[in-house]
């Protein structure tokens, strides 16, 4: 292939294969023919997805499992606008994704063809970069520079769309191709000045705290954090998707902060006198007012992303730079100051108001992922949907390793979880992997069920079945006096029997009695994936809670007597 002539579909196979890409999920179409028969004679695995936004999600899973760029490949128009979403939730959550889409021949683009879109405009608000290739030696630099640009600095998304005539033109053999990226720099090392302002801060500090993004799990932080926190002994919160980058286990963590975080690390964050994001980028969920978010407290920012310096909170010091690299640098100027006395408020706030849930009724959903947590001893790979499953997962199910949580964030994007899971088993075979998923956003991908049973791959899909759209039924019922308005699941299939017809194991959990021994015989299931329906209580909601656009000083611990004032500001 490196010394034969060619077409442009063959010459970016061989590209991405060149990469180390072992699949690519998508879904074929006319445009994109050329690409597809390329892919024949390929040692790369085309896994055929039921819808492009499976995709997208698959490659996305597999990206969060790895570090590596997850590849889509799809047809033009509708094939390409389908990815949309996956796409920005990619973005949001700075996922590395090649999404390669076909596109109509050159000469009728901007006509109205056939399945043409602009997809590269469509896509240019959610992408890190995108291409439109119309010179077919351009393929292997266009290629080169994709992938750096996805997984260097802050990761994320690009987009290269291919005109037919392009990818079917005769590629002249030149792979020894430099890239040629004017003004794209990453961001590596800190400034040592900043560096040593901050370790003079911490050492200052009577109430300090770290704040754990998925910034360090990207950069692979975690034993320089560990290091940093031990050292210093200084508690440490994290975000929803911070989970897995300090171990959750570990006597200084305090869980995950924010909007439905642990009461204890609420207490913290607004307790403080000292707080440094590392890899996090303030977003409304974990601050709430942000006039009301630590008032008082000294705010230092690490981030790769300049972009973020300042956008919602204006730090008292900020390094621009690698999380791990910068951590390693603080180190050895970092000094211990005075804690204990606020680690012993710490440990006070977590007996306090531990999470807790009534083990009387009906079968509770966070009874359900405590056992799944002790069953599988932490270790699986978690990838989840969004909504109330979603926080009680994060609450309950503790994660000590990086890329074993996988969750849509700031997109919030429903129907996430079960291809990401079927992305992530892919990328690691032999691992554990469970998505926990509602019954709502379940169904928004459920076609994918197919694309996970062909392929036989041992993922358990826990569906906490409570017939409604949970969290915005939660929000109507404390904000909205319970006007319950399209949250009425009314007509969900028997999750078993819909198992039973993709050829897949069902399981079904009805009653706490029957939990620990049905999820046993479930995570011991490897002959393909199962699913779980457990059938919960329909109307429990997820406590502790901040309102949004609410300070933290204003968390809610459990269910009020009336409703409570609509919340304003965010969503």
């Amino acid at each position: 292939m490196a010394n034969k002539t060619c077409t442009g579909a063959e010459a970016l196979i061989h590209c991405i294969h060149q990469h180390g890409v072992e699949y690519i999920f998508g879904h074929p179409g006319g445009a994109a023919i050329p690409i597809f028969d390329a892919l024949v004679d390929s040692p790369i695995k085309f896994i055929l997805t039921r819808h492009e936004q499976g995709a997208t999600h698959m490659a996305d899973g597999m990206a969060r499992a790895t570090g590596k760029a997850g590849v889509v490949l799809v047809t033009s128009g509708p094939g390409a606008t389908n990815t949309i979403t996956g796409i920005m939730t990619a973005a949001m959550d700075s996922v590395p994704m090649i999404v390669i889409t076909g596109q109509t021949i050159q000469s009728m683009l901007g006509l109205d063809a056939f399945q043409e879109a602009d997809v590269v405009g469509i896509s240019y608000p959610a992408v890190k970069h995108s291409y439109l290739v119309r010179n077919v030696n351009d393929i292997p630099r266009i290629i080169k520079e994709a992938f750096h640009i996805a997984e260097t600095g802050r990761p994320g998304p690009v987009l290269i769309d291919i005109p037919k005539d392009v990818s079917g033109a005769v590629f002249e053999p030149n792979y020894n191709v430099e890239i040629d990226l004017p003004g794209y720099s990453i961001p590596t090392h800190g400034d040592t000045a900043q560096i040593a302002r901050c370790a003079d801060f911490l050492a200052k500090a009577k109430k300090p705290l770290l704040l754990v993004g998925h910034g360090a799990v990207i950069s692979d932080a975690g034993r320089a954090l560990k290091l940093l926190a031990e050292k210093l002994q200084i508690p440490v919160v994290n975000t929803l998707l911070g989970k897995g980058g300090f171990p959750e286990t570990h006597e200084l963590n305090l869980g995950m902060l924010g909007m439905h975080g642990t009461a204890y690390a609420n207490k913290a964050v607004a307790d403080c006198d000292l707080i440094m994001s590392i890899g996090s980028r303030w977003d409304d969920r974990i601050c709430g007012k942000y006039a009301a978010f630590c008032p008082d407290a000294v705010k230092i920012h690490i981030d790769i992303d300049p972009a973020e310096i300042g956008k919602m909170i204006k730090p008292d010091c900020s390094i621009v730079g690698d999380a791990r690299l910068v951590l390693e640098e603080l180190l050895s100027m970092a000094r211990k100051g005075d804690t204990e006395d606020w680690l012993a408020q710490c440990r006070k706030w977590r007996k306090q108001f531990p999470l807790k849930y009534g083990k009387q009724g009906g079968l509770k959903a966070q009874y359900v992922l405590d056992e799944i947590y002790r069953i599988s001893k932490g270790k699986a790979i978690v990838t989840t949907d969004v909504g109330q499953h979603q926080m009680w997962a994060a609450q309950f199910y503790k994660t000590d390793s990086r890329f074993h949580w996988i969750s849509s964030g700031g997109a919030g994007t429903m129907g996430f979880g079960m291809p990401a899971a079927i992305g992530a088993q892919f990328a690691r075979p032999d691992a554990l992997v469970i998505a926990v998923v509602g019954d709502g956003g379940f169904q928004m991908t459920l076609s994918e069920l197919a694309t996970a049973a062909v392929n036989k791959l041992p993922i358990k899909i826990l569906i906490i079945n409570n017939k409604y759209l949970g969290m915005v039924r939660q929000w109507q019922a404390l904000f909205f006096e319970n006007r319950y308005s399209g949250v009425d699941l009314e007509g969900n299939p028997n999750f078993v029997k819909l198992a039973e017809a993709y050829g897949m194991k069902g399981f079904r959990i009805k009653r706490n009695a029957d939990v620990s021994k049905t999820l046993a015989a479930a995570l011991a299931y490897n002959d393909g994936p199962c699913i779980i329906e457990a059938e919960v209580e329909k109307e429990d909601n997820v406590f502790p809670m901040i309102p949004a656009g609410s300070a933290i000083s204003e968390m809610v611990l459990e269910a009020p007597k009336k409703a409570m004032a609509k919340p304003v500001g965010s969503t």
